[in-house]
């Protein structure tokens, strides 16, 4: 039936271009874009799940930040624990040539043993990084030991959506070197600290030698502050033995220290390199989700465009049949 008052086949193709407009529209958007979701009203699951992985891209970005952090304060550690390692042993070797020297010798050579413990102070004061000195430390008044330095080492997410952080642990009580903290209870580092003469053992109080006699097995020394000679008395050969049974004992806890620092490092440098490839994980499966395919949208922009274009011949087609009824009046 024609009629003037409504041309179904024009409505029909209407109809039809705007449905191909509106696609035409989506794909346009997608190819700008370079997303498949870019907002919620495109696919809200999809959406959701990729806006909550991309704020946890963020915060494990922050997360490698604060590893490279703790591996340089790791790093810086390691360091002036290695120095103080070699210097360590320069003083082994001056003990060792000390004994059975004559008290003019023994002099000259406490010289050389008094430089070297200012140098081991240095090492351990200059091992600062970022504020974070784990060698050199001063726990105050009322701590009975040194804090842990943390370092933030991932972002987790339970199923269930809650958020904790996890840390590596550097425990700074079993590597410090120098203890200035004022506790009664407080442990000092392990090269300020008393030890017996006999064996190398840690112990809480103090019994100095007198200089010149004959060790005792009750006799304690310091390295940091042990002397072969002061005044003008020299310490006696088997003093000078249990000397070089401290320092030694000594050697073996930093030698541990250090160990334990390495350990730490390399944890930190697998940590960083798994944190990196998570990243990079979380991105594949957030594009896999909302990315568009490029080569997918730029076929469907062509098919659309053609659509278009024959939509808008049908609908000119549709509209001129009208003009045909007026032929059927024409006389």
């Amino acid at each position: 039936m024609a009629s003037i008052m409504t041309n179904a086949s024009a409505l029909t193709a209407l109809q039809s271009l705007n449905a191909t407009q509106k696609n035409l529209d989506t794909t346009q958007a997608r190819i700008s874009t370079g997303y498949r979701v870019s907002q919620a009203s495109d696919n809200a699951a999809y959406w959701s799940i990729a806006t909550t992985m991309r704020s946890d891209n963020q915060a494990m970005s922050t997360v490698s930040d604060a590893l490279g952090l703790g591996a340089s304060k790791v790093d810086t550690a390691y360091t002036g624990m290695d120095s103080a390692i070699s210097t360590i042993n320069q003083i082994q070797q001056k003990l060792t040539a000390s004994y059975g020297q004559t008290d003019a010798s023994k002099e000259k050579t406490q010289v050389e043993i008094a430089a070297l413990q200012k140098q081991l102070k240095a090492y351990a004061d200059g091992a600062t990084f970022s504020g974070t000195n784990m060698l050199s430390v001063d726990s105050g008044a009322t701590a009975t030991s040194a804090a842990d330095v943390k370092i933030v080492s991932a972002f987790n997410r339970t199923s269930t959506g809650s958020v904790s952080i996890s840390t590596i642990d550097v425990n700074v009580e079993s590597i410090k070197l120098y203890e200035a903290g004022t506790a009664a209870t407080v442990s000092k580092g392990i090269l300020d600290s008393n030890r017996l003469g006999t064996t190398g053992a840690t112990v809480a109080a103090a019994s100095a030698p007198t200089l010149g006699n004959a060790a005792a097995a009750t006799d304690t020394y310091t390295v940091a502050s042990m002397a072969i000679f002061s005044g003008t008395t020299a310490a006696s050969d088997t003093q000078i033995q249990q000397m070089m049974t401290v320092v030694d004992a000594a050697l073996k806890d930093m030698t541990n220290a250090a160990t334990k620092l390495g350990a730490a490092k390399s944890s930190i440098s697998l940590q960083k390199t798994f944190t990196s490839s998570l990243m990079d994980s979380i991105d594949r499966g957030v594009g896999q989700l909302v990315d568009a395919d490029m080569n997918k949208e730029s076929t469907r922009l062509q098919a659309l465009q053609v659509q278009q274009q024959l939509g808008v011949q049908a609908l000119s087609i549709a509209n001129g049949s009208s003009q045909s009824i007026l032929s059927l009046f024409r006389g």
